[in-house]
């Protein structure tokens, strides 16, 4: 879609690319309408099925749906496919937001409900617009772009706030570090923003969080 070396066919060609880009968002929102409460989880895809991240993945999803939360991933293989395994194993909905890439093989084969999305935006928005939290587990550049853009929309106000939990702490601390002693040393951002992610190794403490969340939003009538 950004290819400057096509920039003639622009006008000809991006009109009719909106259509497209609004019928994801048509599609997503008609799809997911109905969900119940969810959270998304978000990993990497290059995770194996028996590393650490995945394992707690499995544990994670499983947790989720027990607590009465569907669990949306990114559909694919590795942490994704694990959290929507658990969830699926614990009698929860799955939930699996696609993206076409070439060197992605489609959705789990865990996903209850999915969805296979052209545009990052878009996917992106359905991951919001549809949670009650985020929880991160080690994850790449994907990874670090979905929980980086969920702080911004926080910290700037532009969604409700909720909980955005990083899951493994030995794996976030450098980053943790760096931002405390770079980002908040600098000014770059307040000691208040520090406080937007929460860290734990714990299932049960990252459910409950967003447990409690939900709890004071509703009493609050925020939802």
């Amino acid at each position: 879609m950004l290819d400057s070396h096509h920039r003639g066919e622009w006008k000809t060609k991006d009109a009719w690319r909106a259509l497209r880009i609004l019928s994801e968002f048509v599609e997503g929102f008609d799809t997911l309408a109905d969900l119940p409460p969810a959270v998304s989880v978000f990993g990497s895809a290059r995770s194996t099925p028996d590393s650490p991240e995945c394992e707690l993945a499995a544990q994670l999803g499983a947790a989720l749906a027990e607590a009465g939360y569907a669990v949306i991933t990114g559909g694919g293989p590795g942490v994704m496919e694990a959290a929507n395994r658990g969830a699926t194993e614990a009698g929860g909905m799955s939930v699996g937001l696609g993206i076409e890439l070439p060197f992605e093989q489609g959705l789990n084969d865990w996903v209850d409900v999915g969805i296979d999305f052209r545009y990052f935006f878009v996917r992106k928005t359905m991951f919001v617009k549809y949670a009650q939290a985020f929880v991160v587990l080690p994850g790449g550049f994907g990874t670090l772009d979905e929980l980086f853009e969920a702080i911004t929309l926080v910290q700037t106000r532009k969604v409700t706030r909720f909980p955005v939990i990083l899951m493994g702490t030995e794996y976030w601390g450098g980053l943790l570090d760096w931002i405390k002693g770079r980002l908040l040393a600098d000014g770059k951002v307040g000691p208040g923003d520090m406080e937007l992610m929460m860290v734990t190794d714990d299932v049960e403490e990252a459910v409950q969080i967003i447990v409690d969340a939900d709890a004071a939003l509703a009493e609050n009538g925020n939802r």
